[in-house]
Order: C-alpha cells, then structure tokens, then sequence
C-alpha cells in the first residue's frame, strides 16, 4: 500500500459516524480460547485491524493485543474507545502491511476479518505460535456479483483460505458464496 492507500482509509473512517463500535465479529465469541490463570501472557494481533472492535474485545477477554491497520484515523478511534472501556494491554500500531515483518511465534491468536491479502499468508502462519490459532474471514471471489467494485485482487477463491491453512487443525471450515471462514489450530 501507499500514502494514497493510508489517506484513502484515513477519509473512509473520518466519515464513519462517531460513537459506538461495531460489535465484534461472532466467530470470536466461539473460538477463541479463554484465558483463565494462564501463568503466561496470552498475546493476540488484530491483523487489518480498522475501528479495532475485535481487538478491544479480545483485550477485555484478558488478552495482551496488537493492533495493526494502516489508517491513523481507525487506530485513534480504537485508541479512543479502549480509553472509554478501561483497556490498557493494547498496543496500536499503524503500519503497511505490504512492507511490515510479523513477529515469529508471537501470538497465541491472530484474526483476520474482511481483509485479504495472499503473500501474508506465510508471515501469519510464522507468527503463530504453536497450539495457537487463526480466525480469519473474507470475501471470496463470489462477493463481486454483489459488490462490483471490489479489487478481485483482494478476494479468495474458492477454497484458497483453507488451503493457506490445510495443514493445520481446521476446527471451521465454512465457506458461502460470498464469504470464507477458517478458524485453524496451528500443530
């Protein structure tokens, strides 16, 4: 991405109405694993992160979370509500994902929603720890029936999400016409 990209999205979320979150998305609710008297720090990435609602939900789950997203504008407005709710073990941090090296091993739990992006796949797979998991969801190359703007750059195809991840535990491995979803458990 570029300066373009980053002012692009930067305009897009200065337009969103303030105020309330997006609620998190509900795969997270059932599949990410309670942290309960772990005698280490459970470390989570919000991957694209935006507004930062799935992040914020995973830090008030006890979670230590990187957020990372390329606008400043969506990472304020996170920033912003983790102040309102009293969450302090998130780190924000603004970068492109096309020029950033993902730590190895480093996350018990990475998610993605509604960003797809195919030469991350081998930086997300090393950044997982072992035991660790993935929860991902995007649009598949069926979204554009719908929505004709989309970059079919940054859509799967069928069956490609799983793919990245077959040789992982699949705990879900759903896909409709115009979403995919992989919820993997790295051996």
């Amino acid at each position: 991405m570029t300066v373009q990209d980053r002012k692009r999205w930067d305009t897009r979320y200065r337009a969103l109405p303030k105020g309330r979150l997006p609620d998190p998305d509900p795969l997270l609710f059932q599949y990410t694993p309670p942290v309960s008297g772990a005698s280490l720090e459970l470390r989570a990435l919000d991957l694209a992160a935006g507004l930062g609602q799935n992040g914020l939900w995973l830090a008030e789950q006890g979670y230590s979370v990187d957020l990372l997203d390329i606008s400043r504008e969506a990472l304020r407005r996170a920033q912003y509500d983790a102040g309102l709710r009293g969450v302090h073990n998130v780190n924000f941090i603004q970068v492109d994902l096309d020029e950033t090296a993902l730590q190895s091993e480093a996350y018990d739990l990475i998610c993605v929603f509604r960003y797809f992006q195919r030469d991350l796949f081998p930086r997300i797979r090393e950044s997982v720890r072992r035991g660790g998991r993935v929860i991902y969801q995007t649009y598949t190359s069926g979204a554009l029936a719908e929505m004709p703007d989309m970059n079919p750059a940054y859509l799967a195809q069928p069956g490609e999400l799983a793919g990245a991840f077959a040789d992982w535990e699949l705990l879900r491995n759903h896909e409709t016409e115009i979403m995919a979803q992989v919820v993997a458990v790295k051996k």
